[in-house]
């Protein structure tokens, strides 16, 4: 079934009224920014069709990220947490970052996040988490696309400063084009130091 508005139906009984869905894209990357977005809905955008980023073609998310940024009554925005600031603080705090960055920015403020995945112990918003939430919930996978979307815009650029890596394409994930890129180049600026396969590589690196 595709995502609808029943968490925000249920959080709008209880006395909410201003509800955010967030999401965020790119933990998993060995290169690149984790980025999350935070969107508070109209009460029409069922209309828009959306889904969970990760179901549609890239052409699919950027259509709708275009739709959504010029929907009347929406209201969204980005928080993004760079390479050198994750391997400082861990991939879950910059995530935990990045949601924080995108809620703030929001005016006026939301009365309460749908955040996808599992509570955070300690967060700025009073947030209720819901596991899958990008597949359940209509402003979860909203936010899902304009982090998707925002995301690998910046890798497109990233490219350009560091076209060996195939960033372009993989996006900064450890596919086999870029993990032979990286044992052939070593890591750049826009790696992850942190994680596993760049700080094993071997060569000097180029940053």
């Amino acid at each position: 079934m595709p995502p609808d508005l029943e968490f925000e139906s249920v959080a709008r009984s209880e006395g909410y009224r201003r509800i955010a869905g967030v999401d965020e894209a790119g933990r998993g990357p060995l290169a690149g920014p984790v980025v999350a977005a935070a969107v508070v809905l109209p009460d029409l955008a069922p209309a828009l069709d959306l889904d969970d980023s990760k179901k549609l073609s890239a052409r699919r998310r950027e259509a709708l990220y275009q739709a959504l940024a010029e929907t009347e009554g929406a209201s969204w925005a980005i928080g993004i947490v760079a390479a050198d600031e994750i391997d400082r603080m861990n991939i879950l705090q910059a995530t935990r970052r990045a949601m924080e960055i995108a809620l703030s920015a929001l005016h006026p403020p939301p009365d309460i996040a749908l955040i996808d995945g599992l509570p955070f112990r300690e967060f700025s918003f009073r947030h209720r988490a819901i596991v899958g939430g990008d597949a359940r919930s209509l402003s979860i996978a909203a936010a899902s696309i304009m982090a998707k979307v925002t995301r690998d815009r910046l890798m497109r650029r990233l490219h350009e400063d560091f076209p060996g890596y195939g960033f372009d394409r993989n996006k900064g994930y450890g596919t086999a084009e870029h993990l032979d890129a990286l044992r052939r180049l070593g890591p750049c600026p826009a790696h992850r130091r942190s994680f596993a396969p760049v700080a094993q590589a071997t060569l000097p690196g180029i940053g």
